[in-house]
C-alpha cells in the first residue's frame, strides 16, 4: 500500500500559497484494510474514507467513467491494480494532477509543474468534457488564480466552448452551481469567473440573468478592491439589474441563501442612493432609513454604506463620501436612540406621535449633514 498527497495541497505548495486541506490517494489498497485501521467511509459506494486523527480525505486510487447526464452519473472503479497514474487522469487540470510520495517526490505525468510555471490552466485529457462541473470549476480557478498571470490554455478554453454549446450544463444541479459562484466570489478577481462564461456563452445557461456587461463587472471590481466580503460582491451586481421579484425568483432557482438575496434587493431598491455622490435631504433619508427597516436592523444601513463606499472607492469623491458616511451614522444612532415616551407625555398618541417622532429624527439628519 502506497499513500500519496495530491491536487491542491502541492498545487498550492508549489505555488507558495497556504495549504488548508490535504486529500490522499491509496495506492494497492482495499477498502477493508482503511476501515481495519480505523478509517471511516465517507459513502457506501464511494471509495473515500476519513483519517481516524487528522480527518484528511483518504481515497482508494480509481477510474471513473461517464454513464449518464450531468456532473454524478459516473461508473467508479476502485481497485489495488488502479496506479496513480490512471487515477490523477481522471483529475481536470494539469496543476490540479500532480501528487507527492511519502518521501518528497514529486510525481507529474501531466506536466502539471509546467503548467503552474507556464501560468496556464490546461485540462488534463478529452475526458474533461464527461464532467460539466468542469467549466465551472476552470472558471473558479481562473478567478482565483487571475493576480498570479494564470489564463486558460487555447485548447482547453476550445473544449469549454464546446461543453458549453451541449446540453449537459443544463444538468447541473443548481446547489452545485451555486456552491463554485460562492467560492469564484471569494477569489481576488471574480469578475473572472463571471468573464470567463460569457466568453463561452455559457451564462444563460447557468446563471440566466447575469448579463456581464461591462457596468457589471466594473462594479464588481470596484467592489472586490474595497471588500472581500462575497454578499456585498453579489449584492452590487444587482444595482442596476432586475427587480426584486427578480432577484427572489433567481436566488430560488440557484438555491442561493436569503442573506444573499436579501442584500442583492437591497441593493436594488437603493440604487439612486449608492450611484448618486451628493446625499438625498433629510427627509428622503428618513424614508430611506425607514424603507431598509433601519429602527429595527440598524446592521442594512452599514451594508449600504459599504456598497456606497464601493462605488466611490477609486473616485476623487472618496474623501468626501467617508466623510458623509462618518456624519450619517453618528446622526442615524442619534435620530435611533429618540424615545417616543416624552411625546407621549405631551399627549401624543397615533399617527400623530409617529409624525412627531419622524420630524425629529428627520431634524437630527439635516442637522448633521449641513
Amino acid at each position: 500500500m502506497e499513500v500519496y498527497l495530491v491536487g491542491g495541497a502541492i498545487r498550492d505548495k508549489l505555488l507558495k500559497l497556504p495549504v488548508h486541506e490535504r486529500d490522499w490517494v491509496v495506492v494497492g489498497a482495499r477498502s477493508e484494510e482503511l476501515l481495519n485501521q480505523g478509517f471511516q467511509q465517507v459513502g457506501k459506494d464511494f471509495p473515500v474514507f476519513l483519517h481516524p486523527d487528522t480527518h484528511d480525505e483518504y481515497a482508494l486510487a480509481r477510474t471513473e467513467r461517464k454513464s449518464g447526464r450531468g456532473h454524478t452519473e459516473f461508473t467508479v472503479y476502485a481497485s489495488p491494480e488502479v496506479t496513480l497514474e490512471q487515477d490523477l487522469a481522471r483529475r481536470d487540470l494539469t496543476i490540479n494532477a500532480i501528487a507527492e510520495s511519502e518521501d518528497g517526490t514529486i510525481i507529474d505525468p501531466y506536466k502539471g509543474v509546467q503548467d503552474l510555471e507556464a501560468r496556464k490552466l490546461r485540462h488534463v485529457s478529452e475526458a474533461f468534457t464527461e464532467d460539466p462541473l468542469r467549466v465551472l470549476r476552470v472558471a473558479r480557478f481562473a478567478a482565483r488564480f487571475a493576480h498570479l498571470g494564470f489564463s486558460v490554455a487555447a485548447e482547453t478554453q476550445q473544449l469549454l466552448q464546446q461543453m458549453s454549446e451541449s446540453e449537459e450544463l443544463s444538468h447541473l444541479v443548481p446547489e452545485r452551481v451555486w456552491r463554485e459562484w460562492e467560492k469564484a466570489l471569494l477569489s481576488e478577481t471574480p469578475s473572472v469567473f463571471l468573464n470567463l462564461l460569457k466568453s463561452i456563452d455559457a451564462l444563460p445557461q447557468v446563471l440566466p440573468g447575469i448579463t456581464a456587461d461591462d457596468s457589471q463587472l466594473q462594479r464588481l471590481n470596484r467592489t472586490s478592491a474595497y471588500s472581500d466580503s462575497a454578499i456585498l460582491r453579489f449584492a452590487c451586481l444587482f444595482v442596476e439589474q432586475k427587480t426584486p421579484d427578480d432577484i427572489k425568483q433567481f436566488c430560488r432557482r440557484l438555491a442561493i441563501p436569503n442573506h444573499y438575496r436579501d442584500a442583492a434587493t437591497l441593493a436594488r431598491n437603493n440604487e439612486l442612493f449608492i450611484t448618486q455622490a451628493k446625499l438625498p435631504e433629510a427627509e428622503s433619508l428618513s424614508a430611506t432609513l425607514k424603507q431598509i427597516d433601519y429602527w429595527r436592523r440598524p446592521e442594512k444601513l452599514g451594508q449600504l454604506l459599504q456598497l456606497r463606499e464601493a462605488e466611490f472607492s477609486r473616485s476623487e469623491q472618496k474623501t468626501t463620501i467617508d466623510k458623509q458616511h462618518q456624519k450619517l451614522r453618528l446622526a442615524a444612532e442619534k435620530a435611533s436612540a429618540l424615545s417616543s415616551q416624552a411625546l407621549q407625555q405631551q399627549g401624543l398618541t397615533g399617527k400623530a406621535l409617529g409624525n412627531a417622532l419622524r420630524e425629529q429624527r428627520e431634524q437630527i439628519l439635516a442637522e448633521a449633514l449641513v
